[in-house]
């Protein structure tokens, strides 16, 4: 739409009230009066006025520059304390170049309006700003946006003043070029302010507007990439999609908990690590709270964001600097630069920030702990965990970014009393937005760590799975070798049996049963007075006579395996199969079918035996290769097997072990001929390469294509 009609027409409405064109003059605050607390001041040097109303705004801290005034020579001492704590710089001290792209951006479509009596020239300026990117250094601090971002709006307005004094940012040159440079460098002609221009420029709350605008973008995403990682956490905690039921959303409708739970059902499709939880096995029915009672708890976040989203989208396109003058001509004097508006949102956004992270927080830790995460072992080691503890550190990184977060999403609410009393309400606006991105870059980094821990979860999984599908075939064939009809391995340990004069196993009573009532059976040789158990420990110990009754046995031995897998998590290998073999005794004892005798005792720790051997070699024969080759996808549902093939193959990020994160001489470094090559990770390294992804919105986007697929 074309603008510049009424642009021009409200500004030759004003241009004749300066010129006393105006039969009746009007006062209008700082065109012809003072501003705020000295608006009882009169003036008839318009021009002068704006300028220095531009020219005194720029009071913010900024790096030094090349034209900042010299000080005084320091002596010797101090200039080498100096050094040290220039060292010490911990942020930015201006804003970011985004920021004040949106700035421009937005302060020129508030301008187009017509509303604030500009000429045509100071949008078009505005525009070459962009165009030639032109970008002022903003001051990071000094607005109180409450007779809107002052301060930080004079910059742009100097900026297209070609003032020698305002500093340019660039995708080539980051502050070290003046707007005077850069205006003559791009053939751009400065602008000269008229009456009300400057009061134009830097009254509104366009600044607060276009960090809330862009930060609000972010929390979108994080919030969206949180229900990716609720969906990642529940396979990863085996839980049940029962919790996302659309019953429930039937039933108390509020429509973020009806989109929460949609969008988390809809990235469980295809998962193999979900269970119907039936309480069986002493087991708990239900989820535990972080992921049950997720869509309950992202809800109103979601909804807060929606409403935040409305709001920041209605002061983006609206007027807010003071006069403005209404298309009949008339001015009128307001209060449109308050910016609580963009408050309100950024402390909604900071609030459902902080309550994310701790949700996710509580996710992650129960993944972690062996005592909640239903069977993965302790600190998520794919090792002995005697020699590791890869995962502790997640842990503690974990706890320390969600207690700053919660100190983040206190309220921005010191208002002080400003300009000689005048703005006693000033709105904090910018300052809320500065403190919602830093939560959001906080929430990043736990996402991060949370990212790389359930990824490492779900790999655990798989090999489980893996292995035992690999390993269940051996096992009944040991079972159906120990304790079928046949030979079976002899058991060289029990002692000559008095009365049958050598070691027989069951499998020879099976063939020569003690029948009394037969002659020839070895009931002859037993002595007067003895019953034939007294007489043959071996008496009754019935070898399975058919495959039926062997693979009922078999059935029970490995559903006791598969409980002691997840009791023993917290051993290493060697003493962890040791352990679940012996567990399977009591299942042996207890079986009608065999009783305690010397033999079956025997027999018994000679099972135990083979199959602590058998399992320890096939697991860490397993696990060595699922290092190397491993790949969970295959039981993984629909988001988190495109999150987890993200991480893995375009991040490079691997499954966690004590190989992967060895500290490499600094000759291998050299020679390339380290683990890695040339580079030496650690888990911090790996977990910053998935921040940064966040953070620059790769993934991010993944996680809005992922909703969009399940949308369709």
């Amino acid at each position: 739409m074309d603008h510049t009609g009424i642009v021009l027409k409200e500004w030759r409405l004003l241009e004749d009230l300066v010129d006393g064109k105006i039969s009746d003059p009007i006062l209008l605050t700082g065109v012809n009066t003072g501003f705020g607390g000295t608006a009882d001041v009169r003036t008839k040097k318009f021009v002068q006025l704006q300028q220095a109303l531009i020219r005194e705004l720029h009071y913010g801290v900024l790096p030094r520059g090349s034209r900042d005034h010299e000080i005084a020579p320091l002596g010797e001492a101090l200039s080498r304390h100096r050094h040290d704590l220039s060292l010490d710089n911990d942020e930015s001290p201006y804003l970011p170049w985004s920021w004040t792209r949106a700035a421009i951006l937005i302060r020129i479509n508030s301008l187009i309006s017509g509303c604030s009596a500009v000429r045509p020239v100071i949008t078009e300026r505005m525009q070459d700003l962009l165009r030639h990117d032109i970008i002022p250094m903003i001051p990071l601090r000094g607005s109180i946006s409450s007779s809107g971002d002052l301060s930080p709006l004079s910059y742009i307005c100097g900026a297209i003043q070609g003032k020698s004094t305002i500093r340019v940012l660039s995708r080539d040159h980051q502050g070290h070029v003046y707007a005077d440079t850069a205006f003559a460098n791009a053939r751009l002609e400065p602008v000269v302010l008229q009456a009300k221009e400057g009061l134009a420029m830097t009254n509104g709350t366009t600044v607060s507007a276009a960090a809330a605008a862009l930060t609000l973008h972010d929390t979108h995403g994080l919030a969206i990439f949180a229900q990716v990682l609720t969906a990642m956490s529940v396979e990863a905690l085996t839980g049940t999609a029962e919790s996302f039921h659309p019953f429930f959303s039937e039933v108390r409708p509020h429509p973020g908990q009806i989109e929460s739970a949609r969008n988390i059902l809809a990235f469980l499709e295809g998962s193999k690590l979900t269970k119907v939880n039936n309480g069986a096995e002493s087991s708990l029915r239900q989820d535990r709270y972080s992921i049950r009672t997720a869509p309950q708890w992202l809800g109103p976040i979601l909804e807060d964001l929606v409403l935040a989203h409305q709001q920041i989208s209605i002061e983006c396109n609206s007027a807010t600097d003071n006069p403005l003058v209404t298309p009949e001509g008339e001015f009128l004097h307001g209060g449109n630069f308050q910016a609580k508006s963009v408050t309100s949102a950024m402390e909604k956004a900071r609030q459902g920030i902080q309550g994310i992270g701790r949700m996710l927080f509580s996710q992650c830790t129960e993944i972690i702990n062996p005592a909640t995460n239903r069977g993965l072992p302790p600190n998520l080691l794919a090792e002995d965990p005697s020699i590791s503890l890869i995962f502790k550190g997640t842990d503690l990184n974990i706890a320390s970014l969600a207690a700053e977060l919660g100190f983040l999403a206190n309220p921005v609410n010191h208002v002080q009393t400003a300009e000689m009393g005048n703005q006693s309400l000033n709105s904090l606006a910018l300052i809320s937005a500065r403190y919602t991105r830093t939560a959001n870059g906080v929430l990043a980094q736990l996402m991060a760590a949370h990212l790389i821990a359930v990824c490492q979860a779900l790999d655990l999984r798989a090999f489980h799975i893996q292995f035992l599908e690999y390993y269940r075939p051996q096992f009944f064939e040991l079972v159906t070798e120990y304790y079928a009809r046949g030979d079976g391995p002899k058991v060289s340990s029990s002692p000559p049996n008095p009365i049958l004069g050598s070691t027989h196993l069951v499998s020879d009573l099976l063939a020569n049963p003690l029948n009394p009532s037969d002659p020839s059976s070895n009931l002859a040789n037993v002595p007067n007075g003895l019953t034939p158990r007294e007489a043959n420990p071996s008496y009754g110990i019935s070898q399975l006579p058919d495959a039926g009754l062997i693979d009922e046995l078999s059935e029970l031995l490995w559903s006791q395996l598969l409980r002691s897998f997840d009791t023993t998590v917290s051993l290493d290998a060697q003493d962890r199969f040791t352990a679940i073999a012996k567990s399977l005794r009591p299942v042996l004892l207890d079986h009608p079918s065999f009783n305690t005798s010397s033999t079956f005792v025997a027999r018994l720790a000679s099972f135990t035996e083979a199959l602590s051997l058998s399992l320890s070699e096939a697991w860490c024969a397993q696990r060595d290769a699922y290092l190397v080759h491993g790949d969970a996808t295959p039981v993984l549902g629909k988001a988190s097997k495109t999150i987890y093939t993200f991480l893995r193959r375009t991040l490079n990020v691997p499954l966690l072990a004590t190989r992967n994160l060895l500290t490499p001489r600094s000759d291998e470094l050299e020679s390339g001929l380290g683990i890695h090559g040339t580079q030496a990770p650690t888990v911090g390294s790996y977990t910053g390469v998935v921040y940064r992804a966040l953070r620059d919105g790769t993934l991010a986007k993944v996680a809005v294509d992922i909703l969009d697929s399940c949308s369709t």
